[in-house]
């Protein structure tokens, strides 16, 4: 799409870890790979990352792992084992899924012992009826599928001198949304670090991981963390009416503490970018003592990111290089959301990373862009016109209580609706995060 920088290549595995012409790396992202290959392409991978991540660089990889999945790893087998075994000849991919789910069901359906001593299936297999048939397929019906331990994933990166650092899920590092107390004590008694983590996924039933390993990891010193955290840029990524003051944890709902929250949302509340220092000093003024304490600012904050009401932000001059490629890329994106909701993400420059966005929000975007009504005060009906017309075009509709709405006038009418809405709340932040001018 003309990133800058950016290179696709489509080789093996084994093609391109073996390639002269690549740099040393400081980061390498495996994302969705490792559990869906054989374990001949993770020694390709393994022996990549030794070789080129440099000291101090960091690994991010994700992979399904236990025990979360035992329970749904047998289904998964009897899945693909029905679409590969049971499939007819020359049908599609799609329909080999359809099939496979229905029979499963069939024996779920059939009082089966399986299914009585793992209640839960019944209900994960619902779930999957309505899942992407795309996702499905790479998912649930690939050649290569293992779920894989910590303590396995462990011995594999070893072999590249890495170790382990951090989740990179902001929630994990918050114990009250993960644990109940007895649960933390249990944790926190073990005095190793890596068999902390095994512990860890039991207590939390833990599906799929999102993990950073460092080579050669140095720790930075007390004083230098906090003056780290402190020069943290950040930004409230949405409006603060609808920062939700409940989110849903392993331990069930937490409610979030107003005292703590609505100060730090409120400090954020003009969508600027923000350091955690200058958060902390604006908290601070005319309250003594401080209501809020650095620790606190620091775990709301990683909550806030957690859940997506607040982003990480890059430097300005990172951002401003980007912003070209940024705009090609979502003038892209946007043009395929006339045809389908396939993409559920546009690239902001600021933050460096995806924003979530409805096909309705896309569209309403793709009509600024294409002129059907002004950039500085775009008109709610003319926003909903223009995607009234992308969805008529596909002979699509929009639902009410799961049933299409056959009136054209009250497609129109809903979309208005929304597309105020998109103006008023939505639209700010996305010209803060450089989405659109």
């Amino acid at each position: 799409m003309g990133a800058h920088g950016t290179r696709i290549v489509d080789e093996a595995f084994a093609d391109f870890c073996q390639r002269t012409d690549l740099p040393d790396f400081s980061f390498i992202g495996v994302h969705g790979i490792w559990s869906w290959i054989s374990d001949a392409n993770r020694a390709v991978i393994v022996d990549f990352v030794r070789r080129k991540l440099r000291v101090g660089g960091v690994l991010y990889i994700s992979y399904n792992t236990q025990p979360g999945w035992a329970a749904m790893a047998p289904m998964r087998d009897l899945l693909a084992e029905h679409a590969h075994v049971m499939g007819a000849p020359g049908t599609s991919m799609a329909g080999r899924i359809d099939a496979a789910l229905a029979f499963a069901e069939r024996v779920v359906e059939s009082n089966c012992q399986y299914a009585q001593a793992n209640p839960q299936i019944g209900a994960r297999l619902k779930r999957l009826q309505s899942a992407n048939r795309n996702y499905l397929a790479h998912e649930y019906f690939n050649h290569d599928w293992e779920p894989m331990s910590f303590t396995r994933m462990a011995r594999w990166l070893s072999a590249a001198k890495l170790d382990y650092a951090c989740s990179a899920h902001y929630l994990d590092h918050l114990p009250a949304l993960n644990f109940t107390p007895a649960q933390n004590a249990l944790l926190q008694e073990q005095p190793n670090a890596m068999f902390r983590e095994t512990v860890r996924d039991f207590l939390v039933n833990q599906q799929f991981r999102r993990d950073y390993w460092i080579k050669g990891p140095r720790k930075l010193a007390p004083a230098e963390q906090a003056q780290a955290l402190q020069a943290q840029r950040v930004m409230l990524a949405t409006a603060p009416a609808d920062v939700a003051m409940k989110v849903k944890a392993p331990v069930g709902e937490a409610t979030l503490t107003p005292a703590i929250y609505a100060p730090v949302v409120a400090a954020m509340a003009d969508h600027q970018v923000h350091t955690l220092g200058d958060i902390w000093q604006h908290l601070q003024t005319g309250v003594q003592p401080p209501a809020v304490s650095f620790a606190q600012l620091t775990e709301a904050i990683m909550l806030l990111a957690g859940t997506g009401d607040v982003v990480a932000v890059q430097d300005a001059a990172l951002a401003h290089r980007a912003r070209p490629h940024t705009d090609k890329l979502n003038r892209h994106l946007l043009g395929m959301a006339r045809h389908h909701a396939d993409i559920s993400c546009v690239a902001s420059p600021v933050s460096g990373a995806g924003v979530t966005l409805s096909r309705f929000h896309q569209l309403f975007l793709l009509a600024m862009l294409e002129g059907k009504t002004r950039m500085d005060r775009p008109e709610p009906a003319a926003l909903a016109a223009f995607a009234w017309a992308a969805l008529l075009a596909q002979g699509q509709r929009l639902l009410k209580d799961g049933k299409p709405m056959d009136v054209a006038q009250d497609n129109i009418d809903e979309l208005t609706v929304q597309a105020t809405e998109f103006v008023s709340r939505r639209l700010p932040v996305l010209r803060r995060l450089g989405v659109v001018d």
